[in-house]
C-alpha cells in the first residue's frame, strides 16, 4: 500500500509499505493493505511503518491520517525523523515538561502553568527520544 507522511513545510514519507502504525487521538492504529477507510485526529506519538523485516520510525504531533484500502496519507503538524532529533534537547524538554507538571518553572519564579500544554510538550519530548532510541538500537 501507499503511505505519504508530510508536514506543512516538506514531505517527509512517500513509499510503497506493507503496515502502518500511528497515534490517535483514541489510540495507536495499524493499519494492513484492505484496510477499512477513516479520517482520525492524530495525537503525539511515534509512526512505525514497515516493508518486509524492516521498521522505520518517526516522530508526530498533532495532525490528521486519512486511511482507505491501499493508501495512508497523514498530514502532520510536526514530525521527525530519527536523525534530525537532538536527543540532549529532548532530554531538556522532558525535564522542563516534568517541572512544570510538578508546578514549578523551570526558572524557579512562580508563575501560573498550563498543564495542557505542559502534558503535550512532555508527550513530544517523550515521543522523540523513545524515537531516536529505537533508531539507535537498531543493527
Amino acid at each position: 500500500m501507499r503511505f505519504e507522511l508530510a508536514t506543512p513545510t516538506r514531505m517527509l514519507v512517500s513509499t510503497e509499505t506493507e503496515e502502518v502504525v500511528a497515534p490517535g487521538v483514541e489510540g495507536y492504529f495499524g493499519v494492513l493493505p484492505g484496510h477499512a477507510a477513516f479520517l482520525t485526529t492524530l495525537a503525539a506519538g511515534e509512526v512505525m511503518y514497515r516493508t518486509g523485516q524492516r521498521q522505520e520510525y518517526l516522530a508526530v504531533a498533532g495532525g490528521f491520517a486519512e486511511v482507505r484500502a491501499e493508501r495512508v496519507i497523514i498530514l502532520a503538524e510536526h514530525a521527525e525523523r530519527p536523525e534530525e532529533i537532538d536527543r540532549e534537547r529532548a532530554e531538556r524538554a522532558r525535564q522542563r515538561a516534568e517541572m512544570r507538571l510538578q508546578g514549578r518553572s523551570p526558572t524557579g519564579e512562580s508563575e501560573e502553568i498550563d498543564f495542557a500544554r505542559a502534558l503535550e510538550a512532555l508527550a513530544r519530548a517523550l515521543t522523540r527520544l523513545l524515537v531516536v532510541g529505537r533508531a539507535q538500537s537498531q543493527p
